[in-house]
């Protein structure tokens, strides 16, 4: 499948490229993910939340995430934002392949165009037109690490998005006992996708889970800790994958991240990089 747009972003199509955090008290969130990550925030205006306001984050200067209070019908949480050539198309598509549109197309003054979406399997997801001064900071310590997609039905899931963005897909679970593939673009994989399996419960929602890489100076163990500390808690206690060294954290409004030391690695994949964020 493929978008036509006369004004192309410039992110191509398919990639992550933003993440936004909703919250219930703004200064609370902001306090935490800046003692946590050193985040600095900046509000702009924008039309698509309750407030009206929304706060980016950035890190030595290049943008991180967004932060805004939470409304009614906001998802909650960490959502992921992927790259579209063109919203207006995407909206048509997302109607087409069992998706439907919960908000948008909206342009964002001075962010480019956005359209909130819910994917064939129920999961929230923002699909975004990026402006042409696009900048999201990635792969490096407390910036954007990965996202995993929860599902339970790891087959609509993967012919939704890979038919939106021609993905390829590929099993590195055992397909049986753990369903865990990735999605690839030119076999360089870009998102994960898990089937959830027993460690949820039936109705847990399906869901993006957002990872942020830590310094392996500090570590996964002590990013935990720190957190707790800054009024945040820790869902599932630090635990070694074949990605590296994972825990999985909440923030005091009870949105769920990853964070993840990719230094700290199994040689093995015996279990998907994902653990149970939901699991009391």
């Amino acid at each position: 499948m493929a978008f036509d747009s006369a004004h192309p972003s410039p992110v191509p199509a398919g990639l992550p490229c933003w993440i936004e955090v909703s919250c219930v008290d703004e200064t609370l969130s902001q306090q935490f993910y800046t003692g946590l990550f050193g985040w600095q925030y900046e509000v702009r205006r924008d039309p698509a939340t309750p407030t009206g306001r929304y706060s980016i984050a950035s890190l030595g200067g290049t943008p991180t995430s967004g932060l805004y209070q939470r409304g009614s019908h906001s998802p909650p949480g960490w959502t992921l934002h992927i790259s579209v050539p063109h919203t207006a198309s995407a909206a048509e598509w997302v109607e087409h392949l069992g998706g439907q549109v919960t908000l948008g197309p909206t342009a964002i003054p001075g962010r480019g165009n956005i359209l909130h979406v819910l994917d064939a399997c129920g999961a929230p997801v923002v699909f975004w037109e990026a402006p042409p001064d696009w900048a999201f900071a990635t792969d490096q310590p407390n910036t954007f690490s990965g996202a995993d997609l929860n599902t339970h039905d790891g087959v609509a899931a993967d012919h939704f998005y890979s038919k939106l963005f021609t993905y390829s897909c590929h099993q590195i679970g055992d397909g049986d006992s753990v369903d865990y593939a990735e999605y690839l673009i030119d076999h360089a994989p870009v998102l994960y996708r898990y089937v959830m399996g027993a460690e949820y419960t039936r109705d847990t929602p399906p869901h993006w889970l957002v990872y942020f890489d830590v310094d392996p100076a500090r570590g996964a163990d002590a990013t935990a800790g720190q957190a707790l500390m800054l009024g945040g808690s820790v869902v599932v206690q630090p635990y070694d994958t074949p990605f590296g060294r994972v825990a999985i954290l909440a923030d005091p409004d009870g949105a769920v991240f990853a964070v993840i030391d990719h230094s700290r690695r199994l040689e093995d994949i015996g279990r998907a990089e994902v653990d149970d964020p939901y699991d009391d």
